[in-house]
C-alpha cells in the first residue's frame, strides 16, 4: 500500500463516498481516504488515472499533480455569481421587464451551483443521497415553480459554506502539517575529516555527524565532541534549551541553539523517538471517536429521513388539509436544504485534530481521538510512585553528624561506588565542598556494607548490622528511630568505637507533584490514587508530601491490577506509570499514561505518553482534553438545534429557501470557529 497526499477534500461525508467509489475500483478494495490528514491509501498496483478519475468528480486531486493549470473557476464562478444576483436585484427595482432579471438569477444560480449540480445529478442516477442530492433537488425544485432569486441566493450561500468548511479544515490540517514539520530533511555525515550532505534516511547506527548552530539534530545520537544547549521543545514541548556536552544524549529532531556538535548515531531516524512520534500522531489524526463513529452512523440514516420528512411537508398539508400545492412544495424544498448533515459531521474531527495538535505541541502524545475523548472523561487517576511522584533516585533528606570526621569519611568510602545510595551520599558530600582523599583499603561486607581504612583507622558504613561493637548512645538512637520513622533508608558511618553519623536517604519527591495533584483536582479530576510495591510507611509519607486522595503500599504488580479493577467502580480511571513494570496496570485502566522522555518502551505501550520527564503537562492536558469533549457536545446541540429550530418554521409555513441555507450556514460557521478556539490553547 502506499500513500498519496490529496487537495481540495473538505467534506467528511465526501470521503467516505469517495472511498466507497474506489473500493469498487479493480485492486481497491483496501483503499482508504483519510479525511482528517487528507491523504489516500492505495495498492500500489491501482490505476491512478481511474482513482485520479473519481477523485475529480468531487474536485479533489493528488498534491503531486501539482496546483490545477488556469483560473480557479470555482472562485471565478463564485464572483460572477454574487455580481449577477446583485444586478438582478437591481434590474428588477429599476426594469419593469421580468425577463432581464430572471435571466441574471439564472447566470448567479448556474454559475455558484454548477459543482453540485453536476454531482448530485450523477448520485440521482446512482439514488445516492448525499448534500449534493439534496441541493440539486431544492434547486431544481425552486426554478419549477419560479423562485429564481431564492434559487440563486441559496446557490450562493452554499458556495461560500463550502469554502468555509474548506478553510476551517485546511486550517486545522495547516497546524498539524507545521508540528510534523519538526522531522529534519538532511544531515552533515562527518567522514575522515570531511562532511557530506546526505539525506537522514541513509545515515547508520555509529555514524558521526556535524551539527552547527541553528541546524536540528538529525536522529538520536550521543554527544561525542562539543557542548551547546538544545531545543527539544519538538520532543518534550519543553520550550527552555537543556545543556548538553560529552556523553550525554540528544533525540533527532532537536535544535542545537549554539556551538558545533559532534553527535554519534544511536538509532536510525526510522527508529527515533520523534520519528515514532510523527507516525503515531499523523495514526491518532485518522483514529474515530466513539462519538465521531456514532455521528457518521446517524449520517447515514439523517440524509433518508430527512427526505421523507420533505415529501410529508410536500404532500399531507395538500392532501389533508387543503393547503397550497405551491407553497407547500416550497416548503418541502427548504426542508431539504435544512437537512444537510454539513455542520454535524464537522462537529466533531475539526475540534479532535485540534486536540490532538495542541497536545502533542506541548509533548503530550495522544495516540488517537478515541484516547483525546477518554481523557476528558477521567474521574480517576492512579499514580506509580517511583519515578512518576518521585524522582525514582535515591537522596539524602536529613543527615547528622556526631563527629567532625563524617563526612570526609562516608565521601572517602563512597567515591568509587555506583551503589544508588553511595551516589546520595556523594551528592551530598560534594555539596557540602568535603575534602577528596583516598581509602587505604575497601572491602564489602554483604547484606552489611563496607569496611575501609582511612588516614589508617578502620571505619565502617552500611546499615545498623555494620557498626558491629560501635553501641550507638542515646542521642544517635533517638536520630535514627526519627529517620526510619519518617520512612527513609539509613546510612551509618562508625568507627570501632563509636558512630560518627547518619545519612537519612530516601526517593526524592519531584518538586512539582504537590501542585500537579491539586491542578488535576482543580481540572474535575475526583480522585487521585498513589500504588506502590514500596513498603506502606514510605508510601504514607510520600503521600502526605504529594496531597493524593489515597494510597496503597507493598503492593505486587498483579495487586495492583485488583485496585484498579476496584477504583473502576468509582468512574473512569486512568494509571501514570513507567511503560514496564507497570504494564498490567496501564493495561487493565481505562487509559494507559505513561512518562519517561520518549522511552521506545513509553511510546510502544501507553495510550498516552508525557515525552517529558515529568508530570508538568498533564493537568494541561487534561484541560484540553475537556475543551474538547464540550466543543463538540455545543457543535452537536448547535448543529442540531439549528436545525429543528429551521424545520418548526414550517408548522406556521414561515420555513424560507434562504433562511434553510443560513441555518445550515451558521451551524457550519460556529461549528467551524468553536472547534478552531482549541488552537488559541496557550501552552503552560
Amino acid at each position: 500500500m502506499k500513500e498519496h497526499k490529496i487537495t481540495g477534500l473538505s467534506c467528511g461525508h465526501c470521503a467516505l463516498k469517495l472511498q466507497e467509489q474506489i473500493q469498487q475500483l479493480p485492486g481497491g478494495g483496501e483503499a482508504k481516504v483519510q479525511f482528517n490528514s487528507s491523504k489516500i491509501i492505495l495498492d500500489e498496483k491501482m490505476d491512478i488515472d481511474a482513482v485520479r478519475s473519481v477523485l475529480s468528480a468531487e474536485n479533489v486531486r493528488f498534491e503531486s499533480d501539482g496546483k490545477p493549470k488556469g483560473p480557479n473557476w470555482l472562485m471565478i464562478g463564485l464572483y460572477v455569481s454574487v455580481a449577477s444576483f446583485l444586478a438582478a436585484l437591481s434590474a428588477e427595482w429599476t426594469l419593469n421587464q421580468p425577463y432581464i432579471p430572471i435571466l441574471l438569477y439564472a447566470i448567479a444560480t448556474i454559475t455558484s451551483g454548477y459543482p453540485t449540480f453536476i454531482k448530485g445529478l450523477r448520485n440521482l442516477t446512482k439514488f445516492k443521497f448525499d448534500i449534493n442530492t439534496l441541493m440539486t433537488v431544492a434547486l431544481i425544485g425552486a426554478v419549477a415553480i419560479g423562485e429564481w432569486k431564492e434559487a440563486g441566493l441559496v446557490a450562493i450561500l452554499f458556495g461560500i459554506n463550502e469554502l468555509l468548511e474548506s478553510y476551517g479544515m485546511e486550517k486545522a490540517r495547516r497546524s498539524m502539517e507545521t508540528l510534523l514539520e519538526a522531522a529534519p530533511k538532511e544531515a552533515l555525515l562527518l567522514k575522515d575529516g570531511q562532511t557530506e550532505t546526505v539525506s537522514i534516511e541513509k545515515l547508520k547506527v555509529d555514524d558521526i555527524v556535524l551539527v552547527k548552530t541553528g541546524q536540528k539534530i538529525p536522529s538520536d545520537g550521543m554527544v561525542v565532541y562539543g557542548k551547546s544547549s538544545v531545543n527539544e521543545a519538538a520532543i518534550t514541548g519543553e520550550s527552555l534549551p537543556i545543556e548538553k556536552e560529552n556523553g550525554e544524549p540528544v533525540f533527532g529532531g532537536s535544535i542545537n541553539n549554539e556551538g558545533v556538535l559532534h553527535v554519534k548515531v544511536t538509532k536510525m531516524y526510522n527508529q527515533s523517538a520523534l520519528s515514532k512520534i510523527l507516525a503515531l500522531v499523523q495514526e491518532a489524526q485518522e483514529s474515530k471517536t466513539p462519538t465521531e463513529l456514532f455521528i457518521n452512523r446517524f449520517a447515514n440514516y439523517y440524509t433518508p429521513i430527512i427526505m421523507i420528512i420533505s415529501a410529508l411537508v410536500m404532500l399531507v398539508p395538500p392532501l389533508l388539509f387543503n393547503g397550497e400545492w405551491g407553497e407547500w412544495f416550497y416548503q418541502g424544498l427548504a426542508v431539504l436544504i435544512v437537512g444537510c448533515p454539513c455542520a454535524l459531521i464537522l462537529s466533531s474531527p475539526i475540534a479532535i485534530l485540534s486536540g490532538i495538535t495542541v497536545n502533542a505541541r506541548n509533548g503530550i502524545l495522544i495516540k488517537g481521538g478515541a484516547y483525546l475523548e477518554q481523557l476528558g472523561k477521567i474521574d480517576v487517576i492512579a499514580f506509580d510512585k517511583t519515578g512518576t511522584l518521585t524522582l525514582g533516585e535515591p537522596h539524602v533528606v536529613a543527615d547528622e553528624a556526631f563527629h567532625p570526621d563524617f563526612y570526609k569519611v562516608a565521601y572517602a568510602i563512597e567515591k568509587s561506588s555506583s551503589h544508588p545510595l553511595a551516589k546520595a551520599v556523594i551528592a551530598r558530600c560534594r555539596e557540602l565542598g568535603i575534602e577528596d582523599i583516598e581509602p587505604d583499603e575497601i572491602k564489602t561486607v554483604s547484606g552489611q556494607g563496607i569496611t575501609a581504612i582511612v588516614d589508617g583507622v578502620t571505619y565502617r558504613l552500611g546499615n545498623e548490622k555494620i557498626i558491629g561493637d560501635a553501641k550507638p548512645d542515646e542521642e544517635v538512637i533517638k536520630v535514627i528511630h526519627q529517620y526510619k520513622e519518617d520512612g527513609n533508608t539509613i546510612v551509618l558511618v562508625a568507627s570501632e568505637t563509636e558512630v560518627l553519623g547518619v545519612f537519612a536517604i530516601a526517593d526524592e519527591i519531584r518538586k512539582e507533584s504537590a501542585d500537579i495533584i491539586r491542578d488535576l483536582q482543580q481540572n474535575g479530576v475526583k480522585e487521585t490514587v498513589m500504588l506502590t510495591g514500596d513498603h506502606p510507611v514510605v508510601a504514607e509519607k510520600v503521600a502526605q508530601r504529594t496531597g493524593v486522595s489515597a494510597f496503597f503500599g507493598g503492593l505486587l504488580p498483579e495487586e495492583k491490577v485488583e485496585k484498579i479493577k476496584n477504583l473502576k467502580t468509582k468512574g473512569k480511571v486512568a494509571m501514570i506509570g513507567d511503560g514496564i513494570n507497570d504494564a498490567p496496570a496501564l493495561a487493565t485502566a481505562d487509559l494507559g499514561i505513561a512518562m519517561g522522555k520518549g522511552t521506545d518502551s513509553a511510546i510502544e505501550t501507553a495510550d498516552i505518553v508525557l515525552m517529558q520527564d515529568h508530570l508538568g503537562k498533564l493537568p494541561d492536558a487534561v484541560h484540553v482534553s475537556r475543551k474538547v469533549n464540550r466543543i463538540i457536545k455545543w457543535n452537536i446541540g448547535l448543529s442540531l438545534g439549528l436545525k429543528v429550530l429551521a424545520l418548526l418554521l414550517t408548522i406556521p409555513g414561515w420555513l424560507t429557501l434562504w433562511i434553510a441555507i443560513l441555518s445550515d450556514m451558521g451551524a457550519t460557521i460556529l461549528v467551524t470557529l468553536i472547534s478552531l478556539t482549541v488552537l488559541l490553547h496557550n501552552r503552560k
